[in-house]
């Protein structure tokens, strides 16, 4: 789990009203599992009820595209992603008070033994199944936050299925 810590593809993004995005067929974003130039894995609604995505690579072009694969989370996996976020969230909250170091991330293993726990028994949840859906996001911020919290990351996100 990166806690968005790179803000390049969404800074450029307009900030909308979470209202007015929602009435446009936005959906909410949960959680953030990792980040690289933008969004990569994390958990999202798709047509209003929780998902996985993970961000298809490209080979063409050497990069992340804006596809993804998306597949339905369960309720156990959805809980299970919420405690682990929490103990990030947490460890994240003092690290930017500088009461942590880097080297405490709890993704790092053998730091958090619930993290470590979580962490492989989501396993088989955050894996791709065959039947897993390819999608196009368009991604939008919220506000100049970009980082993870309580309440999920600052952005929201609009599925199309690929080739639609």
């Amino acid at each position: 789990m990166t806690g968005a810590l790179g803000i390049h593809n969404l800074a450029v993004m307009p900030r909308c009203d979470e209202e007015d995005l929602l009435r446009d067929g936005f959906e909410r974003v949960h959680i953030e599992l990792d980040w690289w130039d933008g969004p990569r894995e994390g958990l999202a609604d798709v047509d209003g009820k929780v998902h996985y995505f993970q961000a298809v690579w490209d080979d063409d072009q050497d990069d992340y595209g804006d596809e993804y694969y998306v597949w339905p989370a369960s309720s156990p996996a959805v809980a299970m992603e919420r405690e682990a976020q929490t103990i990030f969230l947490e460890w994240l909250t003092r690290y930017k008070s500088a009461t942590a170091s880097i080297e405490t991330h709890p993704g790092h293993g053998g730091v958090d033994a619930r993290y470590d726990e979580l962490k492989t028994r989501l396993l088989p949840f955050r894996a791709k199944p065959n039947d897993a859906i390819r999608m196009t996001a368009e991604w939008r911020a919220l506000d100049r936050r970009f980082h993870n919290n309580a309440a999920g990351p600052s952005y929201t996100v609009k599925w199309c299925r690929s080739g639609q």
